[in-house]
């Protein structure tokens, strides 16, 4: 079944859909088919069709815009409806699609916003739902008050610590009130009376008002700090209905109604074009990372023209100039990594002003690089409005949505983001299949007859006393480290393993076993390996894509970097993981993107009761540093405690990984009840023959299913905030 009916049935553009389908791309992962109703996305990594589309989409407009269509009018329809005023709120007041739902994320700044819709005379009434323990205070202003409500003599407003306030005056009233609690408001303006209510409660008079506002409209109003609230006007019923002749909002007489004058026409054609200011900014945490989503980008827009869409690549260790020089004829779509891009938008030379969306791919790894003061500050720097009354969409992809860190930059920097998360915080992909292999040097002498014919280690223990014998710590920790370069080639061959990923601690790991591999076949044997992944030597000579068979790596390749043509998903872990979340990004590698439904063994070796390993931490990771005392001691190295760092790994996958013996020979065995380790490839491997037609039916329905969801959404419009598990 080909990808490209699918897509355009999805409102993709038949340029992209035609690019998608060259591709050969038949069916859509798990989070590509979870993420397309959301982001016009398709058979593509989530966050490129959409970005490529939209930016299309918003040059076009302003293209013709330039012919004659001079004014975006985007206030109109707004302020037709009684909702909260997009153009009359504070930078960090977030409105939701539905006009009435309202969020401000600021921890040390008030944001108010005030609605559409003011009333000059007669009894009126809302209610404001409390969704959250933020702090907010709500009520009535005119329409010369600040947004921070009840600090001038223009508004009155009433807080949740139990305060009214007006003019800067801030006196008892009332009751406290926070999450779940329901805020009626009441305006008389015959009798020039404010009161408010609790859940029902006649809270009492809170205000009469001056003579000077007599005759002011007023409007609904609130201000937030890291609070939420949902405005009720009485267009669906009220909970706690008003009495006395008090009446909803938006039933109030016309003759009694005046519209905001914060009407936020949008001058499109006046808009200053700037060939430095690109509509979309992907960050990405590594080269690697944004080498590969430009070229997903370069492919996915091929044949869109008319206007064509420019791209730009912004790394490190490219000549700045060169970057400059494609700066200033124009870029569109801008992918880079945080140092260079940091460079470039702190000089001035890349202008954030046109933005329409920002996408932070692997954020939980942008972070942990420490790049949460270079994201805060680039946010800060785009307009959260555009010049065409767009709203800025962030999308914030990770692989580890669920965490402390990536949760509390969504909240800073986001508004009603919508979520999108496979199976949850601790899940694994079901196709993967985690073993351990034990490697104990006391019952395997392999290291002691291997006398120099070994993998060259990382010479953390190059000083001290490791022949057989010393019976040492570090003794048992060189030769751990030996024997696990003895085991993964052991696995290689028991398993014929024609391609696989092989996961090491350090970029010298990387770099000792790719030696070791072509010593082992004299540099021509299919063991050859090659580290393009966070794991090459400078200057390391490139290989296509038909000469990388065994991808050795570090952790950067479990963030993202996207392997063809494996037909059965190998990983090899020839040392754990320090944290829990990258033994299910590792494994992930081998079970989320091969093309056929084949098992992946993700083959962990772990030293039982020896769990002195020593590694370098130090700059260098060992070339040339020989103190071998702790780190905590004022030394260059850390050790893992391997059999615990196994049981934190099996306690957040919430299983137990089985073992197998030294031979590396693993059961055939229905881990998941579904797939059969081994299966696939015996009978074929990785070959489409009678897979589509196994799942033709299965997929028709799914693109019915999607067709459905991606026409209702389109009736809603594109979302604003958006963040993606990857996998």
């Amino acid at each position: 079944m080909a990808a490209a009916p699918s897509v355009l049935e999805m409102g993709v553009m038949p340029e992209i859909a035609q690019a998608v389908e060259e591709m050969d791309w038949l069916l859509p992962t798990d989070i590509q088919a979870e993420s397309i109703p959301l982001i016009l996305g398709g058979v593509a990594p989530p966050h490129h069709i959409p970005v490529i589309q939209i930016v299309y989409e918003t040059l076009k407009d302003q293209q013709e815009g330039k012919k004659g269509k001079t004014t975006v009018k985007t206030g109109g329809a707004v302020l037709n409806k009684w909702q909260m005023n997009p153009y009359d709120r504070g930078s960090a007041f977030a409105i939701g699609s539905d006009g009435l739902c309202c969020q401000s994320r600021e921890v040390k700044e008030w944001h108010g916003c005030r609605s559409t819709k003011g009333v000059m005379k007669g009894k009126h009434y809302y209610e404001v739902s409390c969704h959250d323990q933020g702090l907010c205070r709500v009520g009535w202003s005119a329409s010369q008050a600040s947004l921070d409500l009840g600090t001038d003599k223009f508004g009155f407003g009433f807080g949740g610590t139990g305060k009214k306030s007006h003019n800067k005056q801030f006196d008892n009233y009332g009751e406290e009130f926070t999450m779940h609690d329901t805020i009626g408001c009441y305006l008389d303006i015959d009798k020039g009376q404010v009161k408010f209510s609790k859940n029902g409660k006649d809270l009492g008079l809170a205000f009469e008002i001056p003579a000077h506002l007599k005759n002011q409209p007023f409007f609904a109003a609130c201000v937030l700090k890291n609070a939420e609230l949902k405005f009720n006007f009485g267009e669906e019923e009220f909970k706690f209905p008003p009495k006395d002749g008090f009446v909803g909002l938006c039933k109030a007489a016309d003759g009694h109604v005046v519209k905001s004058q914060h009407t936020g026409s949008a001058q499109v054609a006046q808009t200053k074009f700037l060939p430095n200011a690109p509509k979309a900014l992907i960050v990405e945490p590594s080269r690697e990372l944004a080498e590969q989503t430009l070229n997903n980008v370069k492919q996915f827009k091929k044949y869109v023209d008319n206007p064509k869409l420019r791209e730009l690549l912004i790394i490190g260790g490219v000549a700045a100039r060169d970057q400059l020089s494609v700066l200033e004829q124009g870029v569109d779509i801008v992918v880079g990594t945080p140092g260079r891009l940091d460079d470039l938008v702190s000089t001035g030379k890349l202008n954030l002003s046109q933005i329409r969306f920002l996408v932070l791919d692997e954020a939980d790894g942008l972070l942990s690089q420490g790049y949460s003061d270079f994201i805060n500050r680039i946010h800060s720097q785009i307009p959260q409005i555009t010049s065409d009354g767009k709203r800025l969409q962030v999308i914030v992809c990770s692989a580890t949505l669920h965490s402390f860190d990536v949760k509390k930059l969504s909240e800073k920097i986001m508004h009603f983001p919508t979520w999108v998360d496979l199976k949850g915080e601790d899940s694994v992909p079901e196709t993967v299949h985690h073993v351990v292999v034990p490697v104990n040097p006391k019952t395997d002498k392999l290291w002691e007859r291997l006398g120099k014919n070994h993998i060259r280690t990382d010479e953390v223990h190059a000083k001290d006393n490791t022949r057989p014998g010393a019976n040492s710590p570090e003794m048992w920790s060189e030769a751990i480290k030996i024997l696990k370069g003895e085991y993964t080639v052991r696995a290689i061959k028991e398993h014929k393993m024609d391609q696989a990923i092989i996961f090491c601690r350090t970029k010298i790991d990387c770099d000792n076993l790719e030696q070791y591999f072509m010593q082992q076949g004299g540099g021509e044997s299919p063991q050859a390996g090659v580290c393009p992944a966070g794991g090459s030597r400078q200057g390391h000579p490139p290989h296509s894509q038909g000469d990388v068979r065994f991808l050795i790596c570090t952790d950067v390749a479990a963030r993202g970097i996207d392997i063809h043509g494996v037909p059965y998903g190998k990983c090899i872990n020839a040392t754990p993981p320090g944290e829990g979340f990258i033994c299910k990004l590792r494994g992930a590698e081998g079970g989320r993107a091969w093309r056929s439904p084949c098992a992946s063994c993700a083959l962990s070796s772990i030293p039982p009761r020896l769990p002195q390993v020593w590694y370098h931490v130090c700059s260098s990771r060992g070339k040339g540093c020989y103190n071998t005392r702790l780190k905590e001691d004022g030394g260059c190295t850390i050790w893992y405690n391997e059999m615990q760092l196994l049981s934190e790994i099996e306690e957040h996958l919430n299983c137990t990984i089985s073992q197998v013996e030294p031979d590396i020979k693993v059961p055939v065995d229905e881990f998941d009840g579904k797939v059969t380790y081994g299966q696939k490839r015996a009978a074929g491997g990785g070959t489409y023959k009678g897979h589509v037609d196994i799942l033709a039916p299965t997929v028709q329905e799914l693109a019915a299913l999607e067709k459905e969801a991606q026409t209702s959404f389109l009736h809603l419009g594109y979302l604003p905030n958006q963040l993606f598990r990857t996998f």
